[in-house]
């Protein structure tokens, strides 16, 4: 396959537009997600009977095709960014959830023991103790709603809001492989950043586990 890097070079600043919109339509749902799962997963730690059912409903959301969903949601929200933003919010749910969930049970007994003794309150504990412990098992939740989330963004496209997946349905209009090819690579590039991105910040918020290694060593 012949690639025309001439075309590339010309249509850069679009295609470096259509990358920064491509990662704000999947990056947001999955902070939304975020927002949703923590103060939910907190409460179906408190209260198991909730999670169950919480954990059913995500799932349910998951199982429906994502284009199904942008239709479902386009009778309301019409051709807008959050047409394509409110179905991926509900599919990171399924992720993030059962990822807070089990981070928070993670913290082994004791420990959340020991700071009630020291005088830690519920929401101090959850704070400063559990929350920073389950961090590892949240990330690697945030990973893969992040990654999943650049990937269907492009399905958007057939609704008019598709960042990067433009150039993928116009190059296979006009059958012209060069933009399916720089879409296609261009949206690879963004989750293997973002995925960087999210390992460093997990090495950032736990630095009793870069200490651990240390000695480890």
């Amino acid at each position: 396959m012949d690639i025309d890097w001439g075309w590339i070079g010309e249509h850069t600043s679009q295609l470096t537009d259509r990358a920064e919109l491509h990662l704000r339509l999947a990056l947001l749902p999955v902070l939304f997600g975020l927002l949703i799962s923590l103060p939910l997963g907190v409460l179906c730690r408190r209260w198991g009977w909730l999670y169950p059912p919480s954990l059913t409903i995500a799932n349910i959301l998951y199982a429906i095709p994502s284009l199904a969903l942008f239709m479902i949601f386009i009778q309301y929200t019409g051709l807008a960014p959050s047409t394509v933003m409110i179905p991926l919010t509900l599919y990171s749910l399924a992720v993030l959830l059962p990822n807070v969930v089990d981070g928070l049970g993670s913290v082994a007994e004791p420990v959340r023991q020991a700071a009630t003794a020291m005088g830690f309150g519920t929401l101090r504990r959850l704070i400063q103790v559990e929350l920073p412990i389950a961090v590892p098992v949240v990330i690697a939740g945030v990973r893969v709603a992040a990654v999943s989330s650049i990937s269907l963004v492009a399905i958007g496209q057939l609704i008019g809001q598709g960042g990067l997946g433009y150039d993928i349905l116009r190059g296979y209009q006009l059958d012209f492989p060069t933009q399916i090819l720089a879409g296609t690579v261009l949206i690879v590039i963004l989750a293997l950043v973002t995925d960087a991105i999210l390992v460093l910040l997990q090495w950032l918020l736990t630095p009793w586990a870069r200490a651990r290694r240390g000695r480890a060593s």
